[in-house]
């Protein structure tokens, strides 16, 4: 395979905290939670009741008529999709061929508002009335098929599924299709909209969700020894990633480069992590390889830490063991802090928010970290300035099944 360069282009978002990529990355740099109590009818009963619902209805931005023909996390991914693509400078243009142009937009879950719904309507009205478009929503290539006829991306259409490491799966997967030739220009991204009922009551069966109901704003908070599980989040993220061949041949504006990726599987436990995080260390290690860069290269990590007792710990450990005595220069964060876990999606909203706090030069904060545990990282519990000079960094994604992805980014 080709080391030829890969740059970001073009970013995407709708997050609990932000409906596009600027109100998100402020709302991030001023420590605002997302997180709030649900006041659905039919979350009254269940014992965690608190997530992080997206802060604009994506009605409020696609076309009514569309919006009825996407599942809701397909209508997260479009709305992502298409702020990434339009902020690319690739959507009035003629600049990609189509053939050349390809997607890979994951999801953890796929569209399963639509198939409960349905069973619903089934059971109470009769098979007759379950809708026609059922199966295109439901399924978990529904998202990324829609952004593919959107943009008319001719290459491929991928939907990476594996758990809450898809969002940073499929900007690997990016990266292997640009460097093997298949494409000049991958939208890259991950969406989830699973805040429902059955869902959110089987996390809460598996211990996983906080139960902090009565202080949601503070529910999630990751390294704190208060952390009792992570929030649900839902939302999207995307971003254009192309060769740095085509990008310059069209003068187009660049974030970042995707400096390499590491995918590793555990091999230990379908949820929880390897206690040790082997599998996450050789998989920051082979970024770093992939990507050229040693340890003393990394100023940031923007970390998985969902909030969970097990999980945060056995990152932290996997963080040391990847970057040995250069962790003590590299600041490190958690935005799930902030947004909840977004599952599929967290990869790429987070990848999003680790290039922009290399374009910025500034680390978001993690808050609620109250009484934090000594885990031997230096975490930001306010935004971080990054120095000047060449810097690069990590984001890290683990997901249900063992799997682990970290992709570098670098400035540029």
């Amino acid at each position: 395979m080709s080391q030829k360069r890969v740059l970001v282009t073009g970013l995407g978002a709708t997050s609990p905290v932000g409906g596009d990529v600027s109100s998100t990355w402020n709302a991030l740099i001023e420590g605002k939670s997302g997180v709030a109590l649900l006041e659905h009818e039919w979350a009254a009963d269940l014992g965690a009741r608190i997530a992080a619902e997206v802060a604009v209805e994506p009605t409020e931005v696609l076309d009514r008529v569309k919006a009825r023909r996407l599942d809701r996390s397909g209508q997260f991914a479009m709305v992502a999709a298409l702020e990434a693509w339009a902020d690319s400078g690739l959507a009035d243009s003629d600049d990609v061929d189509p053939e050349r142009l390809a997607v890979a937009m994951a999801s953890g879950i796929g569209g399963v508002t639509t198939l409960l719904s349905n069973y619903d309507v089934l059971k109470e009205k009769g098979p007759r009335r379950v809708s026609p478009l059922a199966i295109p929503m439901l399924m978990p290539n529904g998202p990324a098929a829609s952004v593919g006829l959107a943009i008319g991306a001719r290459a491929a259409v991928h939907t990476p599924v594996s758990a809450c490491a898809s969002g940073n799966e499929s900007i690997a997967l990016g990266v292997d299709m640009i460097r093997m030739g298949r494409a000049d220009v991958v939208v890259v991204g991950g969406t989830e909209a699973a805040v429902h009922a059955l869902p959110m009551a089987a996390f809460a069966q598996m211990m996983a969700l906080s139960k902090r109901n009565d202080e949601p704003e503070r529910a999630s908070r990751p390294w704190d020894k208060g952390r009792d599980g992570f929030v649900l989040g839902e939302g999207a993220a995307a971003l254009v990633i192309e060769s740095e061949e085509h990008a310059k041949a069209r003068g187009a504006r660049v974030y970042a480069e995707v400096a390499g990726a590491g995918i590793t599987a555990d091999s230990h436990d379908i949820a929880q992590p390897d206690p040790q995080g082997l599998g996450a260390t050789r998989a920051m290690k082979m970024a770093l390889r992939e990507g050229g860069l040693e340890a003393g290269d990394i100023a940031h990590v923007n970390a998985h830490a969902t909030s969970t007792p097990q999980g945060d710990v056995a990152e932290a450990g996997a963080v040391r063991a990847a970057l040995g005595d250069a962790v003590d220069r590299v600041v490190v964060t958690s935005t799930k802090s902030m947004t909840g876990h977004l599952l599929g999606a967290a990869g790429a909203l987070e990848s999003v928010a680790t290039v922009l706090a290399l374009h910025n030069r500034v680390v978001p904060p993690t808050i609620n970290l109250e009484d934090p545990e000594d885990v031997g990282l230096d975490i930001a519990d306010k935004p971080r300035e990054l120095g000047e000079g060449d810097l690069a960094a990590l984001n890290n994604s683990f997901g249900f099944g063992g799997h682990n992805v970290a992709i570098a980014f670098r400035t540029v």
